[in-house]
């Protein structure tokens, strides 16, 4: 028996589960006890009431479940949504976390929308360019739209196809994304990136130059907006969302060094 890092994994979304994350992350469990999350409304997780899917909510989930499963100086990672979520509990609880990953995720919710809508078109043509314009610029969080999107945008995601059946056994909440992106939601108007210079812990940020979803602009801003001193910066060619569908032969190894590092005796 020894001790080794708890890696909390923080799923994309909202409305998603934590599903994406299998099987990748099992190539770590032998550096780190791999714990997954569904967000509150999330996934497999209960619903609550609408009013209570908000990052700060969402924040305090993170530190209330490390609570209770008494999870000391946990290594957060957070994909897209889930880095959302992350920066926000690293703001608001300074001191409880070992380290952060932050992976193709933003700080700021309406940053760099013409480049996402470029993206999309320039990846998927006049149609996934149109689709992204209603969705992020118009606001437009309609069945039609979100439905259009799983079938046309959601595909363009990453440069490497996903598996058979990857997407299928997904559990969304679709109310969850309609609600916190809709006009006037929370999910259009959060701005952290003046509070990441507060966060004190190790921060790892790896995002994809060909991210259509979050452009790698958005990586390039929380990387900058943190302490020198505690971030380490990763962006891939020929990648997309979520860096490690693309890219797990560079990523994978990355992300094992790092938590390695966390769980090294401090030299100072």
């Amino acid at each position: 028996m020894r001790e080794a890092p708890t890696l909390l994994l923080l799923h994309g979304g909202p409305g998603a589960d934590h599903s994406i994350y299998r099987p990748a992350f099992s190539a770590l469990s032998d550096v780190a006890q791999i714990i997954y999350l569904d967000h509150r409304g999330n996934g497999r997780s209960d619903s609550g009431s609408k009013e209570s899917w908000t990052l700060g909510q969402w924040a305090d989930d993170v530190k209330a479940f490390c609570d209770a499963l008494d999870i000391q100086k946990p290594i957060v990672y957070g994909a897209s949504f889930g880095g959302v979520v992350a920066m926000a509990y690293a703001t608001r609880y300074l001191a409880h976390p070992q380290a952060l990953v932050l992976v193709s995720t933003t700080a700021q919710a309406t940053s760099h929308t013409a480049a996402k809508v470029a993206m999309f078109g320039r990846l998927g043509g006049p149609e996934a360019a149109e689709l992204a314009h209603r969705r992020f610029v118009s606001g437009d969080t309609s069945p039609e739209v979100l439905g259009a999107w799983l079938k046309v945008a959601v595909p363009l995601y990453t440069q490497t196809a996903a598996q058979p059946g990857e997407m299928e056994r997904i559990l969304m909440n679709r109310d969850a994304t309609a609600w916190f992106n809709r006009v006037g939601g929370k999910g259009r108007a959060f701005d952290m990136l003046a509070e990441l210079s507060r966060v004190q812990c190790p921060t790892l940020v790896l995002g994809g130059q060909l991210d259509p979803m979050l452009p790698i602009a958005c990586q390039r801003d929380i990387a900058h907006a943190l302490m020198p001193s505690l971030v380490t910066y990763r962006e891939f060619e020929r990648c997309g969302h979520g860096v490690i569908p693309d890219v797990p032969d560079q990523a994978i190894p990355l992300l094992r060094e790092f938590v390695i590092q966390q769980s090294r005796p401090s030299t100072q």
